[in-house]
């Protein structure tokens, strides 16, 4: 009966192609890169509101939004002859009068946000083009409010440049590598307050005021690195561990009219963060942020540019920490009278309304749910536009709201992740939307909500789902026995079977106000995921307490104690899933990068009993470690929090391993150092426990180039196919179907080779 079946299916199958499913490759995943989703680049949205350009083909290509018709060529780079120039165009920004165009070309990155380029000056009037500098690549190039200055960072020092008369002004001389930096950032701000630039320029061009970092007390890190010569090149930089030295960080203004610098008065505190500076409307006034150490009392001081002197217009204290989400979010309004703040302080993260007083004016936004990302103020209509997971913590909506907290309005509720950018006038804004088991589309709007046009529909993906057979992600959720609820997604083989247990394997990242769990394309893990699940596994990812979108308390209830919770909530929820009667409890595997690299280390050696092999990438392995910022926001110091650093370190349960660990890493991973690996290893050593380690030689945090995600991703599979797949467990009759058994021979594959690889990383500004 079996082979007549057989028959069948193949005769099928042969006569009926059109029902024939393909199976996923690795290669087409990594190298091939066959089912990457289109994306649309940000908008250089131009002051009318209604055009935009893009940089295509080495040329600033402007387009009508509303059709998507080309308009005209504002700038050719093809055409320019200018023996400084090298004739490619790698980036470019405009004028606040449009009238000129700061060309980027010979980017280096430097680390996640800094660069340095070549910077030349275009002016469209005449189409002239000038070099900014003529020593060596410089950082941040940006004009003055008036088109005829440009300010930027070379060597540590700021400069600016008059563009009517070529005179350079050297703004600062003290700058040193490794030892003191001006109008830049020292890699601790940079990673972990998520920007680079460190000046602005006031609002009517007089002042530049500019951080000033004095790093002179902080200890070094060094990285190998491996370049086929005789000796390794060694890259040695500035990285303050928990507890140690930070830099000392002063703000400076420099006058332009006078030449003078004032120093902004920050107190006398020098052990602080200024996590931002802002100018407000009042001609010559500076918005300080000043943040303790422990990163949970915040004030926002006035300074004035001319004597320095400050003082608070508002402060705000936290019994955990000032979440991160809020310093981006301040709008000082045109009225010079009012500016916009967010806040955690009603228990969910709201936008609030204040005078120039410091005094509240109103809640503009309220309710339990969260504001998830503030679009910015349409000021001459009196509206709000944010972004909310109102509906559910899986979920994101866009709304609009009056400044009187009246008028709200869902302008994007359809299911699943919507976002927006919006034009220069709010007139339009083009919307992405996208879901767990849709790629995203992008969709031009007007003011009213009605659609313009389609821009990206993604439709060659939704294709590839249908000729690859993917299965349907499907949420869930249950409760701990804590009576904690929490929410996950399950994608199954695509010929799931009730009467069969397959293998589980968890995906987890579970740190502070993240989310895995939530309606949203997930991009090139998708399809590895839906490899996988072709391969017999059930594949779901869960979040623990600590994640986002669920207000502060479900949030911040990790505080002081990273990982004890989202460990125990990871091992409820592989409980749950192997009590499931087409799952095998025995065969639970969990993979993670970065924090989830951290996490999957703390499940298999915590949940021994539980999980029988674990993936952890770039792991942190021990809080004493990591950066003092981020981990002290979350644990304090060690010396404050010693058995929250012991209990939630993996390398001090070294000894508890009994399933198969594969511990990866890149060695020139400035952010989780390879030290982190190593030591884990040290540490499985002495414990004489055996495990799996792959390492990436110079590849940084995001371990890709030259193959590796392909190379990486190989083993990974491999290593589960080896520690979790098994044969097929039927648990009720005997189906008389033909398929291949879980621990069949894999159909070989082609030979590796080297795909043109994108430089995108899987995990967007994931954290340790």
């Amino acid at each position: 009966m079996k082979r007549l079946l057989l028959t069948f299916f193949v005769l099928s199958s042969v006569l009926n192609p059109g029902i024939a499913q393909k199976e996923i490759t690795l290669e087409d995943i990594w190298s091939y890169y066959s089912f990457y989703h289109n994306s649309v680049p940000g908008f250089n949205f131009l002051n009318d509101g209604k055009h935009y350009t893009r940089l295509e083909r080495n040329k600033v290509q402007q387009y009508d939004l509303t059709n998507g018709k080309f308009v005209a060529t504002i700038l050719d780079a093809n055409s320019i002859k200018e023996e400084s120039f090298t004739g490619t165009m790698e980036g470019y920004s405009y004028s606040a009068d449009e009238s000129k165009i700061l060309i980027h070309s010979q980017t280096e990155p430097i680390y996640r946000h800094s660069s340095r380029s070549n910077y030349h000056i275009y002016d469209r009037s005449n189409q002239s083009i000038m070099l900014l500098h003529p020593e060596g690549k410089q950082m941040y190039a940006t004009f003055d409010p008036s088109a005829k200055k440009v300010a930027y960072v070379y060597q540590n020092n700021l400069f600016y440049k008059d563009l009517g008369s070529g005179e350079i002004t050297q703004v600062t001389s003290d700058g040193e590598t490794n030892k003191i930096i001006n109008g830049a950032l020292d890699w601790v701000y940079e990673e972990e307050f998520s920007f680079a630039q460190g000046f602005q320029w006031s609002p009517t061009g007089r002042y530049l005021a500019f951080y000033h970092f004095d790093e002179s007390e902080v200890k070094e890190f060094t990285m190998t690195h491996y370049h086929n010569g005789l000796y390794p090149d060694y890259e040695t930089f500035k990285y303050p561990k928990v507890g140690e030295n930070n830099s000392i960080v002063n703000i400076h203004i420099y006058d332009l009219e006078t030449g003078k610098t004032v120093t902004a008065d920050i107190g006398e505190e020098i052990d602080q963060y200024i996590p931002r500076i802002k100018w407000t409307q009042t001609p010559g006034q500076l918005c300080v942020y000043r943040l303790n150490r422990h990163q949970n009392d915040i004030d926002l001081l006035l300074t004035d540019a001319q004597s320095g002197t400050s003082k608070v217009l508002l402060n705000e204290k936290n019994d955990f920490y000032i979440a991160d989400m809020v310093l981006d979010n301040i709008r000082f309004l045109k009225d010079g009278k009012h500016f916009i703040w967010t806040s955690e302080q009603d228990g969910w993260h709201h936008i609030y309304l204040y005078d120039m007083g410091g005094k509240l004016v109103r809640q503009i936004t309220e309710g339990e749910w969260e504001v998830t990302d503030f679009y910015g103020v349409d000021e001459k209509n009196g509206t709000l536009f944010y972004q909310a997971a109102e509906r559910s913590a899986l979920e994101r909506q866009l709304f609009s709201i009056g400044l009187d907290g009246k008028n709200k309005k869902g302008i994007a509720v359809d299911k699943g992740v919507n976002s927006a950018q919006f034009s220069s006038t709010f007139d339009y804004y083009v919307l992405n939307n996208s879901s767990f088991n849709a790629p995203p589309t992008y969709t031009v709007f007007d003011r009213k909500g009605n659609q313009v046009r389609v821009i990206e529909d993604n439709v060659r993906v939704k294709q590839s789902q249908k000729q690859y057979n993917v299965s349907k992600g499907e949420f869930f959720s249950f409760k701990t026995s804590e009576d904690v609820e929490l929410n996950g997604w399950m994608i199954k083989p695509p010929n799931f079977k009730e009467n069969r247990q397959y293998p589980v394997f968890m995906y987890v990242y579970g740190g502070p106000g993240s989310q895995t769990a939530k309606d949203q394309w997930l991009g090139q893990n998708y399809w590895w995921f839906q490899h996988l699940a072709q391969q017999g596994y059930i594949v779901a990812s869960v979040d623990n307490r600590g994640t986002g979108g669920r207000g502060e308390a479900f949030k911040k209830s990790t505080y002081l104690n990273l990982g004890k919770y989202e460990t125990t909530d990871q091992i409820e929820a592989a409980k749950y899933l192997g009590s499931l009667p087409y799952t095998d409890a025995n065969r639970v595997g969990i993979f993670g990068w970065s924090y989830g690299g951290y996490m999957s280390s703390l499940c298999i050696l915590k949940g021994s009993d539980v999980f029988k092999a674990a993936i952890a990438v770039a792991p942190v392995t021990n809080w004493r470690w990591y950066d003092t910022i981020y981990t002290e926001r979350f644990m304090r110091t060690e010396k404050e929090n010693p058995n929250g650093y012991w209990e939630n370190s993996p390398i001090n349960f070294a000894d508890r391993l009994e399933g198969s660990y594969l511990l990866v890493h890149g060695n020139g991973d400035d952010n989780v150092h390879f030290q982190h690996t190593a030591e884990m290893a040290n540490a499985l050593i002495k414990a004489n426990k055996q495990y799996d380690t792959y390492f990436y030689p110079n590849r940084n945090h995001g371990i890709y180039g030259d193959n590796a995600r392909l190379h990486l991703y190989t083993k990974m599979t491999q290593f589960l196919h080896s520690n979790l797949r098994g044969p097929v467990a039927d648990i009720g009759p005997e189906s008389e179907e033909v398929e291949r058994p879980i621990d069949a021979p894999i159909p070989k594959e082609k030979p590796l080779t080297e795909g043109k690889l994108k430089k995108k990383k899987v995990f967007k500004k994931k954290k340790a």
